[in-house]
């Protein structure tokens, strides 16, 4: 399934997507704006990369650019609860030149059109750090509503640190 907006399209990820993705996760600045850095070795990137496209609870997507379909960023629902319909979203815009352009707050749009229309989910909700001001923005212009602040619940580079809990809910019909 292919979800396209103006400047990203949601896409299936393709096995040659798999390189970049390790790269991606091997970025130790990257990875601080979301979780704790630890390497990823070759052989743990490719189970995982295997094994999450299988997952029955969970669903991903690569965020490509629209025009010239080069790949940025992935973005996931998990946790896929079908009795609570509701997901946990996550998000990762890895190429640098391609963030502070609105492309993660386009796909983060998408996302959730995918998840309330296609998998007719009620609640995705996400957890940020929230000293992250930017990704805040951008889910905040994509519907996400601040639910609570976990106080130092993430210990991230030697430090604690803030999350921000936040959710959207599906249109009312």
């Amino acid at each position: 399934m292919t979800k396209t907006g103006t400047k990203v399209k949601l896409s299936a990820l393709a096995p040659a997507d798999s390189e970049t993705l390790r790269a991606w996760i091997n970025d130790r600045e990257l990875v601080l704006n979301n979780a704790p850095y630890r390497p990823v070795h070759a052989a743990q990137h490719e189970a995982w990369f295997a094994a999450v496209q299988e997952r029955p609870d969970a669903v991903i997507f690569a965020i490509r650019l629209v025009d010239g379909d080069r790949l940025i960023g992935t973005c996931q629902l998990l946790q896929i609860h079908p009795v609570h319909r509701s997901a946990e979203l996550q998000i990762r815009i890895g190429e640098a030149d391609a963030r502070g352009q609105g492309h993660g707050s386009e796909a983060v749009r998408l996302l959730l059109d995918f998840a309330f229309r296609d998998l007719n989910l009620h609640r995705v909700y996400l957890n940020v750090f929230a000293s992250n001001a930017a990704a805040i923005r951008a889910y905040e212009k994509a519907g996400f509503i601040h639910e609570a602040t976990a106080r130092e619940a993430a210990f991230i580079d030697g430090r604690y640190v803030d999350v921000a809990q936040m959710a959207a809910l599906a249109p009312a019909s």
